[in-house]
């Protein structure tokens, strides 16, 4: 009578580890999905190279593009078209390249350099 009482507590015992075990198991899965989850948002969100609605002119006639990004401040919209962001521009203007760029226009081929402007 002893041997199947204790036969049973051993069986009872080994199904609970067993649901333990398949407790923990499920809430691994369940938290390696989630960790799986935010990597892929976050190297999805690097890999968007195009400009948000809040960087495109609500009237192009009035304001450059540039002057629009500018004012932005946009990390991702700095990077996406000149290559790096926000605060590096600003250390390159501050390095001694403000003089040149805001006094040298962009040369374009389909306009009169030497003629009266707009």
């Amino acid at each position: 009578m002893d041997a199947m009482i204790i036969a049973a507590r051993e069986e009872e015992e080994d199904l609970e580890d067993e649901e333990t075990m398949m407790a923990l198991v499920t809430a691994a899965i369940i938290g390696g999905t989630e960790v799986a989850w935010e990597i892929r948002v976050e190297r999805r969100h690097d890999n968007r190279l195009y400009l948000c609605r809040s960087q495109l002119l609500p009237n192009p006639r009035i304001n450059t593009p540039w002057q629009i990004l500018y004012d932005s401040q946009n990390d991702r919209a700095f990077i996406t078209t000149m290559g790096f962001d926000v605060e590096t521009f600003g250390y390159i203007l501050s390095s001694g390249f403000a003089a040149n760029w805001y006094t040298t226009a962009i040369p374009r081929p389909d306009t009169n350099q030497v003629g009266d402007p707009r």
